[in-house]
């Protein structure tokens, strides 16, 4: 069925609406997320596809509209490493604008999921047209890389309870406790722990068993975020 105009206009808003939610884009003038909006490439993905490989040359950067991308890398033992799992919102190979290398690591779907590539070349054209343009993306990148450091903390987080204990705290919006809905299976937030879904599972039964948590099958409810905060504490030795 042909495209008409009405439905590449809707296209082309709900485009610019997902480039808007990005912490990349936070600065730009609408008209031109309308600009880069108008070569963005639609990627849909299902589970397990790789999106890249590490190495592979560098087509440009990515933004999650729906689902969950996985980037990781693997080491000489054939162990995966994971980086980040990056959800709806979240942008991510940013570096590809400014490198002439490949992509630095591996990049797959852990659920089915639509992502925006935005192609490298016809950002930067538009970029070398209005370098206040550049600058805007300069102050998003960098707010965006603050939070990517602040992930970075957590991972090093020396055991995997005290990593589960700082992503519960942080992710409890109540001081008195609450149910805290899964982003996505617990397989993806193994992942994003940097574990394995069955250390996982035995980390949550502890906790469990501690009457500090109650586990659904796609929510963690807080029993006690006090108890949950003091023992995070005290597991990084502040307490």
């Amino acid at each position: 069925m042909p495209t008409t105009p009405r439905t590449a206009d809707h296209k082309l808003t709900g485009l610019v609406g997902t480039l808007r939610c990005c912490q990349l884009f936070s600065g730009i003038p609408g008209e031109d997320l309308a600009a880069i909006a108008t070569f963005t490439v639609v990627l849909s993905l299902g589970k397990d596809d790789y999106l890249f490989h590490e190495g592979e040359p560098a087509r440009g950067f990515y933004l999650v509209q729906s689902g969950a991308v996985n980037v990781h890398r693997v080491s000489a033992a054939g162990k995966e490493q994971v980086i980040h799992v990056f959800r709806a919102g979240e942008s991510f190979a940013e570096a590809a604008l400014a490198s002439a290398t490949g992509y630095p690591a591996h990049a797959r779907a852990v659920e089915p999921s639509t992502v925006l590539l935005i192609p490298k070349v016809p950002v930067l054209e538009l970029i070398g047209r209005r370098p206040d343009l550049a600058l805007r993306m300069l102050g998003s990148m960098s707010a965006h890389l603050r939070v990517l450091v602040g992930m970075l903390d957590d991972l090093t987080l020396k055991d995997v309870e005290s990593r589960l204990l700082n992503w519960l705290v942080k992710h409890d919006r109540t001081a008195a406790g609450g149910v805290i809905k899964l982003p996505g299976t617990k397989r993806v937030l193994a992942a994003e722990l940097g574990t394995s879904s069955e250390t996982l599972s035995r980390t949550l039964a502890r906790l469990r068993d501690r009457k500090l948590i109650t586990v659904g099958a796609r929510t963690i409810t807080v029993l006690a975020a006090p108890a949950l905060a003091a023992q995070l504490r005290h597991n990084l030795g502040e307490a």
